[in-house]
């Protein structure tokens, strides 16, 4: 399989994941990026019935409006049954990063308003050690190069992402050959420094589930609880 058809079966096998569970109360999260696009293709094509969807992105409610599924806001309910993303990177303990689409922000508060957070990705985003994919901060712009400078402190190259302003108004600083051997308190540390909105790990709050797609075949992750 190419990348694109992985993309397709790894969604396809999370919709069937999901579906026994889907009923007239349910509250789906969506989130962002070229895999997510072909669940919510699946959640078109079935016409299924539920209470409504929460999406991380103006782009992926967008992809939604034609299915006649209530698109609804993070304010409107009192939490998310599942939540199906894709990631950037991710490791052998659920560990993600995420944000290439530049969503991380709603993605993370999504994730963490959710019972039941559903990965979906293809094998070529697995690394033991994340950092391979540029990590992704949000900033408030007037604090973009003090923060850049105290990235390059902690050794990591920052690259500002130039002509981007995400759904919440703010920048993206995309960082480089940061190491990451604990990923959890580089989460906090990140998130500790004056002016960064969100950074693109999840690593305190985790995946629940991995759906992965290789070359031969699907193959269902679950965490230990």
């Amino acid at each position: 399989m190419n990348q694109d058809e992985k993309k397709k079966k790894v969604a396809e096998s999370a919709f069937l994941t999901v579906l026994p569970s889907l009923n007239k109360e349910t509250v789906l999260g969506i989130g962002t990026g070229s895999t997510t696009n072909y669940f919510i293709e699946e959640l078109n094509r079935a016409k299924v019935s539920i209470k409504g969807v929460v999406c991380s992105s103006e782009a992926s409610k967008e992809n939604l409006e034609t299915s006649g599924i209530k698109v609804m806001q993070l304010n409107e309910v009192h939490g998310i049954d599942i939540y199906v993303d894709g990631a950037d990177e991710f490791n052998s303990r659920f560990e993600l990063i995420k944000g290439g689409g530049g969503a991380l922000t709603r993605e993370k508060i999504l994730v963490n308003s959710s019972n039941r957070f559903i990965c979906i990705v293809d094998d070529t985003k697995f690394s033991e050690l994340l950092g391979k994919f540029p990590l992704p901060i949000e900033v408030l712009e007037v604090a973009r190069s003090a923060i850049s400078r105290e990235i390059m402190r902690m050794g990591g190259k920052p690259v500002y992402r130039q002509n981007f302003v995400t759904n919440n108004g703010h920048q993206i600083i995309d960082v480089h050959n940061l190491k990451i051997d604990i990923p959890y308190e580089m989460e906090a540390t990140l998130n500790n420094i004056p002016g960064v909105i969100e950074n693109g790990l999840f690593a305190k709050r985790t995946a629940d589930v991995i759906i992965q797609a290789t070359d031969l075949k699907i193959i269902t992750l679950k965490k230990d609880t």
